[in-house]
């Protein structure tokens, strides 16, 4: 029994021995591995904050300045619809015609009967001015004659309406209807719009509707064929919606090839100043879920764990990771190994 005790209390001192004997046979590993790496030319450049405005992105849509569509003020079949979609129309040009065969011959029954009217209104005041026929029979021809002048003009507008003309300068963005049709008031025919004047239309949330002045100038972004483009602020709703609560804001747009209505814009409508780091978004490495950055550190690369924040144009701002005055490198980080000898170039 006590030899059992004793071959118990000896083992742990024979695992240590068979470890170390284990170990003699191979040579220490180099803690200094990076001392074999090859030195990389990279280009470096130095961390600095710069003021950037705050912007808060609103949806928006490019409307035309100028917009109609266009009803029939009568009932009746459509004779005529010779617009097509995207024709540009001049002010005063057809667009649609109605039949009128009832409202002539009212118009003509019109006409008729002041004809008559007139007749006898002018045979009773030859006879008012010889005393022949009384005060009250002339006031009552009169009347009639009056009466049938005023049927006349509202057969004769009713006439007018028959024809669609186009109010103003435009083009076809729209059909409702086609020849053959029944046209009636309230019906839409035909829609028209002035390209040549478009508006940014958006509804900017109450929190930041005060940062929006009449006459200031926003930048606005829609697509990379319009490039960079700028509005002037026209109109602001002066209520706020209450379902939604936004306000509705319109400004002026230039004219730009590219540019046309219908298009989703945005508008950045500024809040404030900020003065994050940022470093361009070449030196920022994505690995998984993380964002990381070297920085060259007595003439190596270091591996630095870092959150980033909104991107501007080729710029990311940097939150945390990084302090002022630092040199990260910008040219091919995702090539380069923690504690890799670096040279700028």
């Amino acid at each position: 029994m006590n030899r059992y005790f004793q071959e118990i209390r000896f083992l742990p001192v024979l695992l240590a021995a068979a470890l170390g004997l284990a170990g003699c046979g191979e040579p220490e590993p180099s803690n200094d591995a990076s001392s074999k790496l090859q030195t990389a030319k990279v280009r470096v450049q130095t961390v600095g904050a710069k003021p950037e405005t705050i912007t808060e992105e609103v949806v928006g849509t490019v409307r035309a300045k100028l917009q109609a569509t266009l009803e029939a003020k009568v009932s009746g079949r459509i004779a005529q619809l010779p617009v097509v979609l995207g024709q540009r129309v001049k002010a005063g040009e057809l667009v649609a015609r109605m039949e009128a065969a009832e409202i002539a011959a009212r118009l003509e029954q019109a006409n008729a009967s002041l004809e008559q009217a007139e007749r006898e209104w002018r045979r009773s005041s030859a006879l008012f001015g010889q005393q022949a026929v009384t005060r009250a029979e002339y006031e009552a021809v009169e009347a009639r004659h009056r009466v049938a002048k005023g049927s006349a003009a509202e057969a004769k507008a009713m006439m007018g309406y028959v024809e669609l003309l186009a109010p103003f300068d435009g083009v076809v963005t729209k059909k409702w209807a086609d020849v053959g049709d029944l046209a009636a008031p309230g019906k839409p025919l035909v829609s028209l719009e002035d390209s040549s004047a478009l508006q940014l239309e958006a509804d900017v949330p109450e929190a930041i509707a005060s940062h929006v002045l009449p006459g200031a100038t926003l930048h606005v972004r829609i697509n990379a064929a319009t490039g960079p483009l700028t509005g002037t602020v026209a109109e602001i709703a002066p209520a706020a919606d209450p379902i939604s609560r936004t306000s509705r804001v319109k400004l002026d747009l230039p004219h730009k090839p590219g540019l046309r209505s219908g298009q989703f814009a945005r508008l950045l409508v500024p809040i404030g100043q900020s003065n994050f780091l940022r470093v361009p978004a070449t030196a920022v490495v994505q690995r998984g879920q993380l964002e990381l950055v070297f920085a060259v550190v007595n003439q190596s690369a270091q591996l630095r764990l870092v959150k980033t924040g909104k991107r501007i144009g080729d710029q990311v701002e940097i939150l945390s990771g990084l302090d002022a005055g630092d040199s990260v490198i910008i040219d091919g980080p995702t090539q380069l190994i923690d504690g890799q000898p670096v040279e700028a170039r």
